[in-house]
């Protein structure tokens, strides 16, 4: 069986729940990283040695790296179903959104979430949560701009690209921030929002 080793908590952890509940690939989860430690154990550390999480083991394979680990489940158990798209131009898209959610999306809600969530308040940089924001925001502005002549990221149907944004945008709505009006974002979001694994798996574990 899949092993998943890291907290539900994370972010990238989730993604990788997320992909599975939605393919019904059997799975273990540890809880690993966080609160609960672990990640900095030799033991940990002979399978992924960068210490994060999440990392899986696939039957004796072994894969960290959140994005590549979703693509990875969404191709093998993937086939033939909408979260692996068939064609080769929808699947570069989804790629693409991938790369920009670690490059660009990721970074930018980084000091947002970290100093309103995991930082004490009279620990807080105001400043840098402020400059964060508007990073945050333009992010967001870009997903909007390409939501406003596609349903999805990985074209007109659901796919493994949705999800490694899709986090981040949960947060975006539910920080306590200002927010510009993105409608389009929206629409996806809230297209997101209405999947069971979703819910389950990001939703109901909130801001932590």
């Amino acid at each position: 069986m899949l092993k998943i080793l890291g907290r539900i908590t994370s972010s990238n952890v989730q993604k990788v729940v997320w992909i599975c509940e939605e393919l019904s690939v059997p799975f273990e989860r540890t809880d690993i990283g966080g609160p609960f430690g672990g990640n900095d154990k030799p033991d940990y550390l002979a399978l992924n040695p960068n210490a994060r999480v999440p990392t899986i083991d696939d039957d004796g394979f072994v894969l960290w790296e959140s994005n590549a680990c979703t693509r990875y489940i969404a191709e093998k158990h993937g086939q033939g179903t909408q979260l692996w798209p068939a064609d080769l131009q929808d699947r570069a898209s989804a790629d693409r959104w991938m790369d920009w959610t670690a490059t660009t999306l990721a970074p930018a809600h980084g000091p947002v979430f970290v100093g309103l969530i995991r930082t004490p308040e009279d620990k807080r940089n105001p400043d840098a949560i402020a400059k964060g924001r508007d990073a945050y925001s333009k992010a967001v502005a870009v997903l909007d701009w390409w939501l406003a002549d596609h349903e999805f990221l990985s074209g007109e149907l659901f796919a493994y690209g949705d999800i490694p944004a899709a986090p981040f945008v949960y947060r975006w709505f539910n920080l306590p921030i200002e927010r510009e009006n993105y409608p389009n974002v929206k629409r996806w979001y809230d297209a997101i929002a209405a999947r069971p694994a979703f819910k389950k798996n990001v939703i109901d574990i909130g801001l932590q």
